[in-house]
């Protein structure tokens, strides 16, 4: 095989690579085995990296190899295939790599291997057993990227901050990006990840959420974050020049807007989650090898960092989706004692699905799930839509409050936005019906409390669990008043509290003992007329 050499070039002051023949005969050897020997391979410099010396796949013997599923990525390398060596009972899992389409800076080792020093027991060179790593001999100046990821990348208090200032960073640099994205994915039954996109001239860090619902679409199929997700490594796209690869439709986009280069690559937590980071470039010649060098050398770090902001944002995300939207940012803030909590003015909303147990009886499971959560997106989804805080779904019945900033306001906003959300949770309903009696499935129906009081809002159990949420009269009355609905055959009802700070036309259901409440009270209802 005739060998290649990339010349070292010489504007490469601060991430340099080299690729030349070794020019002396190598050994590599597994106890007895001889796994390869070559005088044609060909060794890789790299900046502040070890030498890494590659062999020609015909002198290795592959039979003592087996290929696996891992892949890395090199920003201006491409992505590196691995294989696990075997003989016998011993394994040295992913010890051995190869970058089968490499990009054209590191295209000489195409069709060569490379193997982890540690996981093989004897290194020969012309002869001589090497006893020791060999060390990185290229010269090389300081990532100017290090102090800025130590000393100042932490004082970011968002990942829209973070984003802009990585891109701020960069271009100074010159790498003059007209784009850059971070794809973070989420802990969220609703969203699979969230995009943090920097444009060049733009005001401000744009945020998307992207849906898990958007993963069966051809626009994500066709797009090179598809592939970085699914474990393929990463992409890199040259957008200037003949015969240019447009294989995902956006970069047709990015050459008609003038770009010149793409690399998206995957950005790994902790855990083994993949995340991704892409950039656009529109300097002639694109990205250079050392940009993406000392890019890639930071990745590393640069995921830790990202890592911290996207577990404060998962962990506010599972906190409001289980506790409510103010209850998880409240516990996120330090709210986390027994005891914390604070004395509130609210509308306190409670609701109960009707027939609950023939419909259980009636239905099959699924189909019984199916309509309770159908009932949930349109009674818990209209709080939500109007300001309310979902707190507690108690079997089929919804716990939810309209916080009032000021007690003593005579007609509060939020009483007003409670009784929209009743009326648009109606007309939800009202519209599923429709639907079941089409599919010949039971309609469903549910009955509404609504009272204003003071409560208190924090956490209550034992040291070990702990619910946040509301307790006081003013919630059990709420709770009394729903269960009249079902007496009076209306589907709401609300206390004499709550009906003063409303001027919508209501009519009085009479006066009404309520179990656990010393008074007796009015009730009112809709007028119907």
């Amino acid at each position: 095989m005739q060998q290649e050499t990339v010349a070292e070039p010489q504007s490469y002051t601060g991430y340099r690579v080299s690729i030349g023949p070794t020019g002396k005969d190598v050994q590599l050897r597994l106890g007895d085995k001889v796994l390869a020997h070559s005088s044609r391979t060909l060794t890789m410099h790299e900046t502040r990296l070890p030498p890494v010396i590659y062999f020609p796949r015909e002198d290795v013997d592959m039979s003592l190899l087996k290929r696996t599923a891992l892949v890395t990525n090199c920003p201006f390398k491409g992505n590196a295939s691995y294989w696990t060596i075997r003989d016998g009972d011993l394994r040295r899992e992913n010890a051995v790599w190869s970058y089968e389409e490499p990009f054209d800076e590191a295209m000489a080792i195409k069709d060569y291997l490379a193997f982890e020093w540690h996981e093989q027991d004897t290194w020969t060179i012309d002869g001589e057993l090497l006893t020791e790593k060999p060390r990185s001999e290229l010269p090389s100046e300081k990532n100017p990227f290090i102090d800025w990821l130590v000393e100042e990348s932490w004082k970011a208090r968002s990942p829209h901050e973070l984003v802009e200032h990585l891109a701020v960073n960069l271009n100074n640099e010159g790498f003059n990006l007209s784009r850059l994205l971070l794809l973070v994915r989420t802990l969220n039954p609703q969203l699979f990840a969230k995009t943090y996109t920097w444009r060049h001239g733009a005001d401000e860090v744009v945020e998307y959420e992207a849906s898990h619902a958007g993963l069966q679409t051809d626009a994500y199929r066709s797009s090179p974050f598809y592939r970085v997700i699914n474990g393929e490594g990463g992409i890199r796209r040259r957008l200037e020049g003949d015969d240019l690869n447009l294989d995902f439709p956006v970069l047709q986009e990015f050459l008609e807007e003038g770009a010149t280069d793409y690399v998206a690559v995957p950005l790994k937590f902790s855990d083994g989650q993949i995340n991704i980071m892409s950039l656009v470039c529109d300097q002639p010649g694109g990205f250079s090898t050392q940009q993406l060098g000392q890019l890639y050398e930071i990745l590393p770090l640069l995921s830790r960092i990202l890592e911290a902001h996207a577990q404060r944002v998962s962990s506010l995300s599972l906190l409001q989706t289980y506790l409510g939207r103010n209850a998880g940012q409240r516990v996120l803030e330090g709210l986390v004692k027994r005891g914390d909590g604070e004395r509130i003015h609210a509308v306190i909303w409670f609701s109960d699905l009707r027939n609950s147990t023939s419909l259980s009886d009636s239905l099959s499971r699924d189909d019984y799930l199916l309509s309770l959560n159908s009932y949930f997106d349109s009674v818990a989804g209209s709080i939500i839509d109007h300001g309310g805080e979902v707190l507690k779904f108690i079997g089929d019945a919804v716990l939810a409050i309209f916080e009032i900033e000021d007690p003593d306001a005579t007609h509060p906003e939020a009483s007003v936005r409670a009784l929209e959300a009743f009326h648009e949770a109606e007309k939800r309903i009202l519209e599923i019906n429709q639907n079941r009696e089409q599919e010949g499935q039971p309609p469903l129906a549910f009955g509404t409390g609504l009272h204003r009081g003071a409560i208190t809002y924090g956490n209550i159990g034992t040291e070990k669990r702990l619910d946040f949420t509301v307790i006081g009269s003013a919630v059990n009355e709420a709770s009394r008043i729903e269960s009249l609905t079902k007496e009076l055959g209306v589907p709401v009802l609300m206390s004499s509290n709550f009906a003063q700070s409303i001027t919508e036309s209501l009519k009085s259901v009479g006066v009404h003992e309520l179990r656990g409440v010393p008074q007796a009270q009015e009730i009112f209802t809709l007028d119907a007329g």
